[in-house]
């Protein structure tokens, strides 16, 4: 049976590399290969002698998703990517440019369990988790697609990443290694809904990896009603985590906070959030609701986003309107699902 290359570790094909008496330096190549290119067929890996490049088919498979579909964004040229997997399963990545360079926005599970509200992607529940490198992966196809180098992932996408702790931490150590993509670890951001104990074993990492979280309300019954996966994470205890996570990495979280009309953009949820960021090291990123059909939400007016931001930056919390992107082809945020499509 052939055995997956792409789950060796660069010593690992040094040392088996070594058993057949081959130089070591060959294991770095195929390894640049796969985790720098993203490339999917031995053949292709033309600074290695055919020799090798056909022992490596007989012996070897490199998995890699399918693409199902591609959709472009007639707005802003947004990507998303709808993947299937090897089990059958599907995942949806997204990749946004910007100025200052371009972000793939990446799944860690297939599904999810936490049943926002407000989430697309939670309506399906939790299919399974993803690997370490299935994670990676969606991040090496979508670079080999467009074209150019990936510049910060942010996993933002389908699921949990602190309900796949391990092989989340796995994804991002791979991302940041300087043999593969060599992303900067503060360009690796992760988003939870407010898992506590991730966030402690997140604060105990050595890299610097960024933190955001999803907030959505500072009142205990609203984020009920809205994230019903994440209740027992009390608010309270939630801010005691974050403020333990500040003092121990000495980094800033962020908090994503999606405007609902109604629902969270009343003045005694403007007031809680500004209580519950104010005196505190922070950032929080407003976006306006995107929608989804069939659901009872709507986003709030834009004047309301832009009073809470003046209301929060007179409190001295630094505040940002975050203009969704791909809305066209339900890539924005909440807007991920697993859809099957056919191919085209």
């Amino acid at each position: 049976m052939k055995q997956d290359i792409k789950s060796r570790t660069t010593e690992q094909l040094q040392e088996e590399f070594s058993l057949l008496s081959l130089p070591r330096f060959r294991a770095g190549q195929v390894y640049a290969w796969l985790h720098q290119k993203g490339e999917r067929s031995f053949e292709e890996m033309t600074n290695l002698p055919k020799a090798l490049r056909d022992q490596l088919a007989e012996t070897c498979v490199i998995t890699a998703p399918t693409v199902a579909r591609k959709q472009v964004s007639a707005l802003d040229g947004t990507r998303k990517y709808l993947w299937e997997l090897s089990d059958g399963n599907c995942i949806e990545t997204v990749l946004m440019q910007y100025h200052h360079g371009n972000t793939v926005c990446i799944s860690s599970q297939v599904g999810c369990r936490m049943g926002c509200a407000f989430c697309a992607t939670g309506l399906a529940g939790l299919s399974r988790s993803l690997t370490a490198q299935e994670m990676v992966d969606q991040v090496l196809h979508v670079s080999r697609d467009f074209g150019e180098r990936v510049t910060s992932v942010v996993f933002m996408g389908q699921g949990e990443p602190f309900a796949n702790f391990d092989n989340t931490v796995e994804a991002l150590r791979m991302l940041n290694d300087p043999e593969g993509l060599a992303i900067g670890a503060r360009h690796l951001t992760v988003s939870t809904c407010g898992v506590i104990p991730g966030i402690r074993r997140f604060a105990e990492l050595p890299e610097q990896f960024t933190l955001a979280i999803s907030l959505h309300s500072a009142i205990q019954t609203t984020r009920n009603q809205l994230m019903p996966g994440v209740k027992k994470f009390t608010l309270l205890r939630l801010h005691e985590a974050i403020q333990e996570y500040v003092e121990k990495t000495g980094r800033r979280p962020t908090y994503e906070f999606a405007m609902i009309d109604g629902i969270n953009d009343t003045n005694p949820e403007m007031q809680a959030l500004v209580d519950f960021c104010a005196g505190t090291l922070c950032h929080v990123n407003l976006i306006q609701l995107n929608d989804i059909p069939d659901s009872p939400f709507r986003p709030s007016p834009i004047e309301k986003v832009e009073a809470l931001q003046r209301r929060l930056t007179m409190h001295g919390v630094e505040t940002t309107i975050r203009n969704s992107r791909g809305g066209d082809i339900d890539a924005a945020c909440g807007q991920l699902k697993q859809r099957r499509f056919r191919a085209r």
